[in-house]
């Protein structure tokens, strides 16, 4: 698959308009904070960061002149106890702003901040971002629809996100995946399968393997495999329905091989049946608060026209539901796939209870 024919060579960003920036304060998402992402484009310069096999990142690691480091230390230390602690100041004195790297490639051009707690060496990361409405509606879809929950903030134009800490896909499938056992090998498949769904129903797109982790859990007599998406910029963008499933991504090739060669049709139905239900009774469960969201989206620009005519299309064509035809811009797209979800959820159950 040619990911540049599948993919919209660039994705402007779009602002945080008013109605959004009062639906994060209302969930304490938007919070003050003392430092911008322009505050850190001021960098004097930088040197490349390389991995343990000396292979380029495309990470730069960035230096200030001493006058503005200091006060640049200060307020990212600040951000760090507003966003992990209740925001004073008495912890300050025991943080250090280890490195401050910045990475050029893709659409959010972010700034990656290490932490480290100088009295047992513990350390963490987190991100400063342009804030772009695309990408808040990705992190507040993933709060409610996915098992994770996600901590983040913004300010004005500037967006904070914790680090979401695993093994990066594509290292995990080059390096990981073939040492693991054939039991794990069919956890993992699994697990793709269900997380291919929940990116379709809740349009994520993009996910290709650099843009999600491996998360390894310890059982008490095997280890489990999760997966987790970590890039939310391409949330209702894009018009081509393959973008928002991940098989569809030549990076993702051998997890799609596993998924043929671990699982029956049966199977895959089975989980793709799961993870639907499951995202069902999040929606339910989260029902004012998702409401408030798609609201916000419903009134929200965050697409082209071209590309929501082509996707409330192709999800026709799939669905035969009549809603996608009548929407007009993404967040009317949005509550329709929700929606066709949650029917089918409430269906299933209603049909279970009338035969006893």
């Amino acid at each position: 698959m040619n990911n540049e024919k599948l993919m919209s060579k660039k994705k402007p960003s779009y602002p945080v308009n008013e109605k959004l920036h009062s639906y994060l304060n209302e969930y304490n998402r938007n919070i003050k904070i003392p430092i911008f992402y322009e505050d850190l484009l001021r960098f004097q310069g930088s040197v490349v960061v390389y991995d343990k096999n000396e292979e380029d990142t495309l990470w730069v690691r960035v230096y200030y002149s001493e006058f503005e480091r200091e006060e640049i230390d200060l307020s990212l230390k600040k951000v760090y106890t507003i966003l992990h602690s209740d925001g004073t100041n008495e912890t300050i004195p025991f943080l250090n702003v280890d490195a401050i790297d910045y990475c050029t490639f893709g659409n959010s051009k972010p700034f990656r901040v290490k932490i480290r707690n100088i009295l047992n060496d513990n350390y963490t990361y987190f991100y400063v971002k342009k804030a772009d409405a695309s990408r808040i509606y990705g992190l507040e879809l993933e709060h409610m629809l996915s098992p994770y929950n996600l901590n983040f903030l913004v300010y004005k134009d500037t967006l904070i996100e914790e680090h979401i800490a695993g093994i990066p896909g594509d290292v995990f499938i080059k390096e990981e995946l073939p040492n693991v056992t054939e039991s794990a090998k069919s956890q993992i498949a699994k697990e793709f399968v269900k997380f291919n769904e929940r990116c379709m129903i809740r349009l994520l797109g993009d996910m290709r393997s650099y843009n999600y982790v491996i998360v390894p859990v310890h059982d008490f007599d095997h280890v489990v495999y999760r997966i987790r998406a970590i890039d939310f910029d391409q949330q209702c963008f894009e018009g081509k329905l393959k973008v928002y499933r991940p098989q569809f991504f030549k990076e993702n090739n051998k997890m799609v091989e596993l998924v043929q060669a671990k699982l029956q049709k049966r199977s895959v139905d089975q989980y793709k049946v799961e993870e639907r239900s499951i995202i069902a009774k999040r929606m339910l469960s989260a029902e004012n608060r998702l409401e408030d969201l798609l609201t916000c989206m419903l009134n929200d620009t965050i697409s082209l026209q071209d590309h929501i005519k082509r996707l409330k299309k192709e999800i026709y064509d799939l669905t035969n539901d009549v809603e996608f035809k009548r929407s007009t811009n993404m967040g009317d797209v949005m509550v329709a796939a929700l929606d066709f979800v949650k029917r089918n959820y409430e269906n299933v159950n209603m049909k279970r209870l009338m035969n006893g």
